[in-house]
């Protein structure tokens, strides 16, 4: 009994480690507010009628977010692989299982095709095939289309606005078995979020995407105030916006205004960052867009409810 401990505790390590790595494919805290935003919409669908005693609705919910963050993890895991050489090269990312060596890319490809093929059936199942199609849709265009291009052009983060905006229209496909106008407004809402949301991030980590070779602002050149002006640009037009769910009775007067004062916060951030153009401002638009969307998202559904 003596031997075997050792031989125990040494499986137990292997196993947590082995654990974390696939956490790290994962990506959990990004693929979990992803996820947020699809079980937002589902909830914002006029089919749908909240209570917190509804067990049905809540296995539902469950269920939603369950085949999202298997989709969604599926997604970033092919990212990984296809950066892995990228990856190694900048510091936020070189501990990675795949830039370290403590996984191979046929042991990451097999769990991506579980995870994002599992994912996107578990939703056709449970909900629709129109629901699990388009989760589907969104992996492909963000591994495959939205992963390379981010070494080739800027235009990368228009194309990775398409997939990242999906998962409202997803979560609103999965409650009405259909491509209604309300599930398309969720969906703008967070395609402008992600430019100044995007570039704030590629502004800070500049040095690193730089090292890798990964173009992600609107300019070859880091100083230039362009990518502040662009930043002010899309910011602006989620204060108009912030209207159109009321219009349309999706949600009542508190979401309007909650999402007025987001886009108004967001928007000066991005004024600061234009006329100050340093690491401080560019942060403040990252955080302020770290605070927008789940402030705008909570507002317009508890507002429904």
């Amino acid at each position: 009994m003596l031997r075997q401990e050792p031989i125990k505790a040494k499986w137990h390590i292997v196993a947590l480690g082995r654990a974390k790595d696939y956490n790290q494919l994962l990506k959990p805290n990004l693929s979990g507010m992803v996820v947020f935003s699809s079980v937002i919409g589902y909830l914002m669908a006029p089919n749908i009628s909240f209570s917190w005693t509804s067990m049905a609705l809540w296995q539902r919910i469950i269920t939603l977010f369950l085949g999202g963050m298997l989709v969604t993890g599926g997604a970033n895991t092919i990212n990984q692989i296809l950066e892995s050489e990228s990856d190694r090269l900048m510091q936020r990312t070189r501990t990675r299982p795949l830039p370290e060596g403590r996984m191979n890319h046929l042991e990451a490809w097999i769990f991506a095709l579980v995870t994002g093929i599992g994912g996107a059936l578990l939703l056709a199942y449970y909900f629709n095939p129109a629901a699990g199609a388009l989760s589907f849709f969104s992996l492909l265009l963000y591994a495959f289309a939205y992963t390379p291009m981010k070494k080739v052009h800027p235009v990368a983060v228009l194309i990775g606005a398409i997939p990242g905006a999906l998962p409202p229209l997803i979560g609103w496909v999965a409650a009405t078995n259909s491509f209604g106008v309300g599930g398309w407004v969720l969906f703008s809402f967070q395609f402008f979020w992600q430019f100044p949301h995007f570039w704030a991030i590629a502004w800070v980590a500049f040095d690193d995407y730089n090292r890798a070779g990964i173009r992600m602002l609107p300019t070859r050149e880091k100083e230039t105030r362009f990518t502040g002006i662009q930043c002010m640009m899309y910011s602006l037009v989620l204060i108009p916006m912030a209207m159109v769910p009321r219009m349309m009775g999706m949600s009542g007067s508190i979401g309007m205004w909650v999402c007025v004062a987001a886009a108004l916060m967001y928007f000066a951030a991005s004024i600061a960052f234009y006329i100050k153009n340093d690491h401080k401002s560019a942060k403040r638009v990252m955080f302020a867009s770290f605070i927008y969307l789940p402030s705008i998202l909570l507002a317009l559904v508890i507002d429904k409810m």
